[in-house]
Parts: structure tokens; sequence; C-alpha cells
């Protein structure tokens, strides 16, 4: 089975932050890091869910919709996996960012919450969306593409 960088990974070391995960021609998976594995309390389930909705919107709205395939949250619930195609990792670290800026300042109806448009729109919590999206801009504020590598086990 061929492994990904992500298969890799030690996550007794992993931190929060933006990391490539994985990239197959010319479409890049990035791993959107908002909690230490095993160490910290995970996003709970209505802030992930307020998170993705948001995110989604935002990216969809600008000039690189055409360049996004895929948010969504980790099973693990430590954070988000971010697919785009033909984005550089400069664009995408900068949309990364620019969108939890977006969630963090957002006021009023969560996009797509309606009961006709989500599966589950009774579980959404904006004020904890906006306090995690705030807490990971304090981790990414300087984030570049130098910084992408996933942490390796200083042996």
């Amino acid at each position: 089975m061929k492994l990904t960088p992500s298969s890799d990974i030690d996550y007794n070391i992993l931190k929060k932050g933006i990391f490539l995960s994985k990239i197959d021609d010319d479409i890049t998976t990035y791993d959107i890091r908002m909690k230490e594995p095993n160490r910290e309390t995970v996003l709970t389930n209505s802030a992930i869910h307020t998170i993705e909705h948001i995110f989604k919107t935002y990216v969809q709205n600008t000039e690189f919709a055409d360049n996004i395939i895929f948010f969504g949250p980790m099973g693990s619930r430590t954070g988000f996996y971010f697919i785009t195609k033909r984005l550089s990792d400069n664009y995408s670290i900068q949309l990364i960012k620019d969108a939890f800026t977006h969630i963090s300042e957002f006021w009023g109806r969560i996009p797509g919450a309606s009961p006709n448009e989500c599966g589950n729109c009774l579980e959404h919590n904006l004020p904890q969306a906006k306090e995690e999206a705030k807490e990971f801009l304090e981790v990414i504020r300087d984030w570049t593409k130098e910084d992408l590598e996933y942490p390796k086990n200083e042996e």
C-alpha cells in the first residue's frame, strides 16, 4: 500500500498548524490541525459543524472557488482536511488564514444551516466556532510554506 506523508505522523509530537498531508499530481491535501492529538480536548461536534459551514461558504465565494475540492472534519475531531487543485501553497495558506479570520468575525445566520439545507441543522454553535477560530489564528498568524512539513521525531 502506498503511504502518504501523513501516514508517518508521530502524534506524540504533532502540534497545531497547517501541514502538507498529500500531493497527487495537481491535487494537494492540507492537514489543518487545530488541536494537539491525545493532549488537548477535541473540537465539539457543534463547533466543527459550524466551522465547516462557514469555511466552505467563504472559500466557495472567493476567486479560488474552482480550485477547492473539499473541506471537512477529521474523524479524530482535532482538525480538518482541505483539498485543493492547482492552487499554490502560498495561496492555500492565505486562503485558510482568511477563512478562519472570517469565521472569527462572523455574525448572523450560519450559511446552509436551515432544515432544508442541512442534515443536522440543530447542532451548531457559532460562539464556540468563533472562539476556536480565534485561537487557531494565533497559531497560524505567521505560517508560511516553509512550515508545512510535519514535525519529525528527533531520535
